[in-house]
């Protein structure tokens, strides 16, 4: 993780945070896309400042959010004050997310937007806003399409802010997550092409959770084709996982999962690295249409 260049205390810091916050008092009554992590926090805290209780953060709940998040996304709601809604979406009943296609976030933030939209009456809001930062504009990120399809508003993107503005907004407010690696989704570790299910995103879960209980903070368990685990940490860890009685035990427990292979990756960690194996022809193409 690279170093903020703005302190606490920075004017600058302060700029930025007026301006989110002022961005967010156009919007009129928001509801944010809060999934815990470090971004959509960061947005919800400024949608509290600036709205009170006419900001709203709503997470979605299914099967690929990894164990212990949603415990952590209550927390902070209920640290910052801010009105907190869970809705539980069906990204699972759709084969075009399930067949998992370079463009099956597409469908997963189509399902999350539409139902998003669909409650805007319900929640007494009229704006969606989401944590989507500048660091999110070089990546391969479909949900974006179906952001721009729903009239989702992007305050960070707008405020011209990134990761390290972020996470120095973060530690100002006094979030106990701003240095928390980031947690995409359980399926987003299954490769492209492996099918999205809820046994496989289950093994994933518990396999990742017995790593951060050996003490490893940044981490993927990436799934592969004939149920190989693919095992990414920081390189200054390999030799951990590598050593007996780790390696063993390792070993037996991703097999007792459900994984047939288990291998270090001698890269280590890379956030997004699946996407390296996505086929040129596949980005040009728009997403399929829903059946």
């Amino acid at each position: 993780m690279s170093s903020s260049p703005w302190t606490a205390t920075d004017p600058a810091l302060a700029g930025i945070r007026d301006s989110l916050i002022q961005t967010l008092r156009g919007y009129g009554r928001v509801a944010v896309a809060y999934s815990g992590g470090i971004d959509s926090t960061v947005v919800a805290r400024a949608a509290f400042e600036a709205l009170g209780d006419a900001a709203v953060a709503v997470t979605a709940v299914s099967e690929s959010l990894a164990q212990g998040e949603l415990e952590e996304a209550e927390s902070l709601a209920k640290q910052i004050g801010i009105r907190h809604r869970l809705i539980r979406t069906e990204e699972f009943a759709d084969p075009n997310y399930l067949r998992n296609n370079a463009d099956r976030c597409y469908f997963c933030k189509s399902e999350l937007y539409g139902r998003l939209s669909g409650l805007l009456g319900e929640l007494g809001v009229d704006v969606i806003a989401s944590g989507a930062n500048t660091d999110d504009r070089g990546e391969h990120r479909p949900g974006m399409r179906a952001a721009g399809e729903n009239g989702v508003r992007h305050p960070l993107q707008e405020c011209e802010l990134g990761k390290d503005a972020v996470r120095a907004l973060a530690k100002a407010w006094g979030l106990p997550t701003w240095d928390k690696p980031a947690t995409p989704c359980l399926s987003s570790r299954i490769a492209y092409g492996e099918a999205v299910t809820p046994e496989r995103v289950r093994m994933i879960d518990e396999a990742e959770a017995w790593l951060r209980r050996q003490g490893l903070r940044l981490l993927r368990v990436r799934y592969h084709k004939n149920d190989m685990a693919r095992i990414e940490v920081p390189l200054d860890e390999l030799a951990k996982l590598a050593a007996e009685p780790v390696r063993s035990e390792l070993v037996k427990v991703f097999r007792d999962l459900g994984f047939k292979f288990v291998a270090l990756d001698l890269e280590g960690f890379r956030s997004g690295s699946l996407n390296g194996l996505i086929p040129l022809e596949s980005l040009l193409v728009a997403p399929t249409a829903r059946r």
